[in-house]
């Protein structure tokens, strides 16, 4: 796998990978950018909870779940000194439907932390990983009522 970074000028920077598709870098104006893209550290958080969601819905679909929205949310803490690395980070998935079983989200969570997603075997190596998950009644993210919240941990 193959990616790279053209510089835009000042701290701006256009990237790229082997699939083509091209995203702004930019950092935060405090620190001399002008705001104009993703924050590195934002596209690692970005990757961890794509990969862990494409595992998570194919499953979840497979088993034939009547999921209407589908949201993972992703929160990391960074250490105070410089290199300010990732110290922790919980991830949140938010599924809306109708009637989505527990098992067949908890099965799906396991699977993706477990065996599927790299990006997430990757950073659990190196920082503790908190995996939560709710689930909605409901058509819409904006129309759905909260039915049920859980967690799910490796066996000790």
């Amino acid at each position: 796998m193959d990616a790279k970074v053209i510089w835009r000028g000042g701290l701006g920077f256009t990237g790229s990978a082997e699939s083509g598709f091209q995203l702004p870098l930019g950092a935060d104006p405090e620190v001399g950018g002008e705001g104009d893209g993703f924050r590195p550290m934002e596209l690692f958080l970005v990757g961890l909870a794509g990969c862990t969601a494409m595992d998570v819905v194919s499953i979840v679909l497979k088993k034939r779940q009547d999921l209407k929205v589908f949201e993972v949310r992703v929160e990391a803490a960074r250490a105070e000194e410089h290199p300010r690395v990732f110290t922790e980070a919980a991830i949140r998935y938010e599924f809306t439907g109708h009637e989505i079983g527990e098992a067949a989200v908890r099965r799906a969570i396991e699977l993706s932390a477990t065996a599927y997603c790299p990006a997430q075997a990757m950073l659990a190596r190196i920082m503790p990983i908190r995996l939560t998950y709710a689930l909605f009644e409901g058509d819409s993210a904006e129309d759905r009522e909260e039915v049920l919240e859980g967690s799910w941990e490796p066996e000790a």
